[in-house]
């Protein structure tokens, strides 16, 4: 299983924001979705929801299971960092 995140189309930034883990926690990461039919059909009222104007510039991409650990590792539960997934499929962060 794969799971699949939103990218931005110009800046290549993958989307993060406040979210709950499985025990009820809030922290600052990465949305994932476990397969890219959920992650299509949710993501345009998903970004809607978070005041997402241009919700048309962020598409579905898939990631391994290592990129997507990374992302909230290089995030570091700060919503005033970004992560952005590469051209050669690195995360880095600012």
């Amino acid at each position: 299983m794969m799971p699949y995140a939103l990218k931005n189309k110009e800046t290549s930034e993958l989307f993060s924001c406040a979210l709950e883990n499985i025990h009820g926690i809030p922290y600052h990461g990465v949305k994932l979705w476990e397969d890219r039919e959920a992650a299509e059909a949710a993501a345009p009222s998903f970004l809607v929801e978070r005041g997402v104007d241009d919700p048309w510039r962020w598409e579905v991409v898939g990631l391994d299971e290592h990129q997507a650990k990374l992302c909230n590792v290089k995030l570091n539960n700060n919503p005033n960092r970004r992560v952005f997934l590469t051209e050669e499929g690195r995360i880095d962060a600012q």
